[in-house]
């Protein structure tokens, strides 16, 4: 659906503790080091960067901005958001679970990365 998301970040090395253990539990390695500056992770067919701004200015997170990644299972959901908490992220919303919508029920789970960037593991749940 998407070629790439960058979010900005102020402090890369906090950043990428918490995104290689976040997108680690999806099975992605650890952020490459860019020649712009930040990590990149590689999906199948979209990168995932993590960078400081590059206007120099502060890193801020949009309001009402969320950043979605599949998972292949409840347990990986469960784990996506254990492994943020355990490194410097902080859970929102509900707690991770079954969320009924009219077209399919999904398991999400919801954090804010350090930058405030908001985040959520979903994963649709077959009928």
């Amino acid at each position: 659906m998407f070629s790439h998301v960058v979010v900005g970040t102020n402090d890369l090395k906090k950043a990428k503790r918490f995104y290689d253990a976040v997108l680690g539990s999806l099975g992605y390695g650890e952020g490459l080091i860019r020649d712009a500056g930040g990590y990149l992770y590689v999906a199948d067919n979209s990168f995932f960067i993590v960078t400081g701004p590059l206007d120099g200015q502060a890193a801020t997170h949009a309001n009402g901005g969320t950043i979605g990644f599949t998972c292949r299972s409840t347990d990986q959901v469960d784990l996506w958001h254990a492994a943020g908490v355990a490194n410097g992220g902080k859970s929102v919303e509900d707690p991770p679970g079954v969320r009924e919508t009219p077209a399919v029920a999904l398991y999400l789970a919801y954090l804010r990365d350090p930058d405030g960037n908001k985040l959520c593991a979903l994963y649709r749940i077959r009928a």
